[in-house]
């Protein structure tokens, strides 16, 4: 597995744990999870890109 792939998966991991469903971060809002997700965005285009 690439270093890119890592990222990846550790980063879907945060998405879901910061997702404001749960109980732990239900106070929290959608900023945590807009903050990871754009992570993740990121991620994406320079997986695609061929940078990462």
């Amino acid at each position: 597995m690439s270093l890119g792939t890592i990222l990846l998966i550790i980063v879907v991991l945060m998405l879901i744990g910061v997702f404001p469903a749960w109980p732990h971060s239900r106070s929290w809002g959608y900023g945590p999870s807009g903050g990871v997700g754009l992570i993740l965005f990121i991620l994406i285009i320079l997986l695609l890109l061929g940078r990462l």
